[in-house]
């Protein structure tokens, strides 16, 4: 796929992985993008999956026409991307790998050797000219990875992101950009907002034409869009106004309260999202609890501790560095109930994270008490 007169396509779709980093559920398959810039000199941008070896050989002995690659540069070391490095050298065997000091470390533990005669170390505002193209680097340490470099062309002003601006799905999968990238960009780089804001501080004020990410669609129109939800998640704002319960329910009595509260906020204007924990994929439940605003905790005591999905759905958001929350607990217990006191200190470390007044407390089952706790509590959620 010619994505300019000098750039080309040459990646892969992979219909047959059901688990991606074996945990993100991926229905639409996952795309390993890797891109051929012709010049003067010839660079390949990355690799990608050890089981399309073949194909992505062929892929780029097609693109190049005859010609040979003199310059591998390699952004990420995660497996989908750098499994075949090797392989690429004993098919080019004078093509000189292009990546950074961190990345030639991890190609010594992966493939045994660090490729010390035939390589070019680069860092930060580092460049390769090519002939028309010249190439500027940029790292990007912890956006996920420690080694990861991107690269920007100067000449088409094209912006080569690696993991950054990435989504689950295919390229031959017709779905919205924004709901997958944030189910991507919560799940995997969630941790590192910091990093990512880092990222845009380097390149804030360059121009920017396409944005060729590692996995997803290239880039093209509207690049402000784009860019925004990246800041926006990057930094924990609130992407979307609404209250998201999240709950899990051991004999449909916590299920009752959050359905009579659901109905309650919806009486009052606001836009609910439920998550049923136990049932639902868990990483779109994450992605829920960052985009908006507002998030009510509800869950059952369970063996003096709290229910276990409850606790998975909690530790995934304080991994991702959950903040910037109103936060309200429905708590359920017939005896001894706890459930609010475990779930205030596992998020304890959490930043910025507003309590509401409000809980609702129930013993066994729901009744007229809890009720008027429903509602004040909803009132409390519609400030």
């Amino acid at each position: 796929m010619k994505i300019t007169n000098d750039l080309i396509y040459i990646g892969v779709n992979d219909h047959q992985i059901d688990l991606f980093e074996g945990q993100y559920k991926v229905e639409n398959g996952m795309a390993y993008n890797s891109y051929l810039l012709l010049d003067e000199k010839v660079a390949v941008f990355d690799t990608v999956d050890k089981n399309f070896k073949t194909e992505w050989l062929q892929n780029l002995k097609t693109a190049l026409n005859g010609r040979t690659p003199d310059y591998l540069i390699v952004q990420h070391m995660e497996p989908d991307h750098s499994a075949n490095i090797l392989n690429f050298t004993k098919e080019y065997k004078n093509a000189v790998i292009v990546s950074s000091k961190q990345a030639f470390v991890m190609m010594k533990q992966f493939f045994g050797t660090d490729f010390s005669e035939n390589r070019i170390v680069v860092g930060d505002n580092d460049t390769l000219e090519l002939g028309k193209h010249t190439l500027k680097f940029i790292t990007a340490p912890m956006v996920h990875w420690p080694e990861v470099i991107m690269t920007y062309d100067l000449t088409d002003k094209t912006f080569f992101s690696a993991d950054a601006f990435g989504k689950f799905g295919a390229l031959d999968a017709l779905e919205d950009w924004a709901c997958e990238a944030r189910r991507y960009y919560i799940g995997i780089v969630g941790k590192y907002g910091v990093q990512v804001q880092n990222l845009f501080k380097k390149v804030a004020g360059v121009e920017i034409n396409r944005i060729c990410p590692l996995h997803g669609p290239i880039l093209t129109e509207n690049l402000a869009y784009y860019l925004d939800l990246y800041n926006t998640w990057s930094s924990y704002k609130t992407e979307s106004d609404g209250v998201l319960i999240a709950y899990t329910s051991v004999y449909g009595n916590t299920k009752k309260a959050v359905e009579l509260l659901k109905t309650e906020l919806e009486s009052l204007g606001e836009t609910v999202v439920v998550d049923d924990l136990a049932r639902c994929d868990m990483a779109e439940a994450v992605e829920d609890a960052f985009r908006y605003g507002k998030i009510v905790f509800a869950t059952t005591t369970y063996n003096g501790e709290i229910f276990p999905f409850m606790r998975e759905f909690i530790n995934h958001l304080t991994e991702r560095n959950f903040q910037n929350k109103k936060v309200a607990f429905i708590e359920n217990g017939s005896w001894a109930p706890v459930a609010t006191k475990v779930m205030k200190g596992m998020l304890e470390n959490s930043k910025n994270l507003e309590y509401l007044e409000t809980g609702v407390k129930i013993l066994s089952a729901v009744n007229d008490q809890n009720i008027i706790e429903i509602k004040t509590l909803s009132k409390e959620l519609t400030k």
